[in-house]
């Protein structure tokens, strides 16, 4: 889950609720010896807009009496991206925050934190009037931190990285409890990949049973088209299954590791499983360099701003080709049959690709980025 460093903006979600115990802003993860996740339905949306949605709901069972724990997550600050640092730990890439729990809406706080790689989850309080942020002072050295998602502390000089936490009190009745949260935030991108979505599971793991009974994870792309692949050790208990709208999927490389490969269209892909013990976190990842020996026009097109086909060069072909494919990309995007053969043969080399006859070309649904493709390349 480290950022990796050719990222533009990158974004560490520590999601699966863990259960904390708090003294002001100090989170320190502890396990949960009564409550037991029984069931977590998680939905992640990709949109076009550079941001994915996350819809989550919790069935916890309480073994025990009453009682009160503080339940949330954090989000690593962006890292290598122009954005001011926020003291009162609202992270700048997440909106649309809310929480409910056994059907009333929670209020949440926010708190900025020590952020260990080393030490998972151990947070330590940060005193921000002694911890600046980037631009805010120079180190003794007189250079600028070397980037933005770390803190410095001139007294003792130090730096640190830290996170941005969002915590909830979750009042817990004997029995079965409900929590249900949903938040958007935006996507990591850079060179060799459009979008990432990376999401802890591993803290799913501080419950009582150590493990999430019933677990479904679905992934969305609605009213767009999404090419994206996950790793196969982290899900080899069941099979992915495509449960709405277009799709398919294929066992592929990334580099060395075994993975599947995912390509989307209006459509859902779901996974299931029981006694889910998560060893790992996930990351839901772009496919631009799945399963191809050289960049070539039309490896893949993503709606979203952040793909730059002019990146992707045909080795051969007249620029009026060129020119042609570009302009049609949208279309084939969305399955058009083509009746030009020329076009149909070059479409129909991409596994991408999946023609629907009933697909009637429209621009009515074309993005700014859509437009400016079709505009760029007349």
């Amino acid at each position: 889950m480290l950022a990796a460093i050719w990222l533009f903006c990158g974004l560490n979600v520590s999601a699966n609720d863990g259960v904390f115990y708090v003294n002001g802003n100090h989170l320190v993860p502890i396990q949960e010896t009564d409550i037991s996740l029984t069931k977590e339905v998680l939905t992640i949306g990709l949109c076009d807009d550079g941001y994915a949605s996350v819809d989550v709901q919790y069935e916890l069972n309480n073994q025990g009496a009453a009682k009160t724990v503080v339940m949330g997550f954090e989000a690593n600050a962006p890292y290598n991206d122009d954005v001011p640092f926020s003291p009162q730990g609202i992270h700048p890439y997440i909106t649309d925050f809310t929480v409910r729990m056994n059907g009333e809406e929670l209020t949440y706080m926010n708190a900025v934190v020590k952020w260990d790689y080393e030490v998972d989850g151990d947070f330590q309080p940060l005193n921000l009037k002694r911890w600046k942020a980037f631009g805010e002072v120079k180190m003794k050295d007189g250079e600028d931190l070397p980037h933005n998602a770390m803190l410095y502390n001139e007294q003792l000089d130090s730096l640190i990285d830290f996170s941005y936490a969002y915590y909830f009190v979750a009042h817990f009745q004997p029995g079965k409890n409900t929590v249900h949260h949903t938040y958007r935030y935006r996507m990591s991108h850079g060179v060799g990949r459009t979008f990432e979505v990376p999401y802890w599971l591993k803290p799913a793991m501080r419950w009582a049973n150590g493990q999430i009974d019933d677990f479904t994870l679905r992934i969305k792309a609605t009213d767009t088209a999404k090419h994206f692949f996950l790793p196969d050790s982290l899900f080899s208990a069941s099979e992915f299954t495509v449960t709405e709208g277009i799709g398919k999927m294929r066992k592929a490389k990334d580099w060395e590791d075994s993975c599947t490969e995912f390509t989307l269209r209006n459509g859902t892909v779901e996974w299931h499983a029981t006694n889910f013990k998560p060893v790992a976190d996930m990351t839901i990842q772009s496919a631009e360099r799945i399963n191809y020996d050289h960049f070539i026009l039309g490896t893949f097109y993503d709606r979203s701003d952040a793909y730059n086909p002019g990146a992707y060069i045909l080795e051969e072909g007249k620029k009026a080709d060129r020119e042609r494919i570009l302009q049609n990309l949208p279309y084939a995007h969305r399955g058009y049959v083509f009746r030009d053969k020329k076009l149909r043969k070059y479409f129909s080399q991409f596994w991408w690709y999946m023609p629907d006859a009933s697909y009637q070309p429209t621009t009515d649904d074309f993005t700014p980025r859509e437009w400016r493709l079709i505009n760029e390349h007349q």
